[in-house]
């Protein structure tokens, strides 16, 4: 069994886990605030993949948003970077729009990504340079399409906040619309499968795109940072994810107009990861 095999099962057998434990009553803390929420599934699906892995593949790292490998700081050997609930908001109030996410990297090269959609039973997957799919399924290669003939996913959050809004106000205002999902790794996979068109956020830490940024780019999108800049996997970043052509437009028509604000806001907010 490959290891692309192996992560395919495990990923599946931990969705199964969240379902099987749904009516569970659920101990719910805080984290950085009162709505970065964790609960006890995050925790009990984060030690499970990472018992997994550890039991088959014990010279394999692991960095998980519920702690796995804060020591971490290179990309030598194979590194899993697992979010156990993507979208743990949505998991609370709606049991709903959540994802498992995984991204597996060889000597800081892209080897696989996972996205699981539990509740849709919505397996994104890809092996780098090989196509991505869904379940079974091989996805396109992205069309390209221009802001005005786009939808675009981001938090209303950064549409309200006196030093971002003007940022992205007119992103959103040319745009044909705009969603918010609530959970990035789901955000990476519909850019992938053309649901929307770009995705653009700050803020994200390497467990929320690197299974989806893996996917992404096997279906010609094209990831970075809002400065243009390749995404580090053990760095945060800010994220946009998008059709060539589109990527292009939002980064250069738009995002260039604020590159000092931008600049200055990646110095306050990403100095590690």
């Amino acid at each position: 069994m490959t290891i692309y095999e192996f992560a395919r099962r495990i990923i599946l057998e931990a969705g199964q886990n969240i379902k099987d434990k749904l009516k569970l009553e659920l101990t719910i803390e805080t984290k950085s605030n009162p709505n970065d929420l964790v609960t006890n599934m995050d925790k009990e699906t984060e030690q499970f993949l990472a018992d997994k892995i550890n039991q088959t593949y014990p010279d394999h790292r692991i960095i998980g948003e519920e702690g796995h490998g804060s020591d971490i700081d290179t990309l030598e050997g194979v590194i899993w970077i697992i979010d156990p609930i993507d979208g743990t908001l949505n998991f609370v109030h709606q049991q709903q729009n959540f994802a498992i996410s995984i991204g597996i990297f060889k000597d800081g090269e892209k080897y696989a990504g996972f996205v699981y959609d539990v509740m849709n039973n919505n397996l994104y997957h890809a092996i780098a340079g090989k196509g991505a799919y869904l379940n079974d399924r091989q996805l396109a290669t992205l069309q390209s399409t221009e802001l005005k003939r786009s939808i675009i996913s981001m938090n209303p959050n950064w549409l309200t906040k006196d030093w971002t809004k003007d940022v992205y106000s007119p992103i959103v205002k040319d745009a044909r619309s705009a969603r918010s999902y609530g959970s990035a790794a789901l955000d990476f996979v519909f850019v992938a499968t053309g649901i929307i068109d770009s995705y653009i956020t700050l803020r994200l830490h390497p467990w929320d795109f690197a299974g989806g940024m893996i996917i992404a780019e096997e279906t010609g999108a094209i990831v970075s940072n809002q400065l243009g800049e390749k995404l580090h996997p053990l760095k945060s970043n800010s994220i946009l994810v998008a059709n060539p052509e589109l990527h292009h437009e939002i980064l250069n028509v738009y995002l260039m107009n604020y590159k000092d604000e931008l600049e200055n806001l990646h110095q306050g907010m990403f100095s590690s990861r």
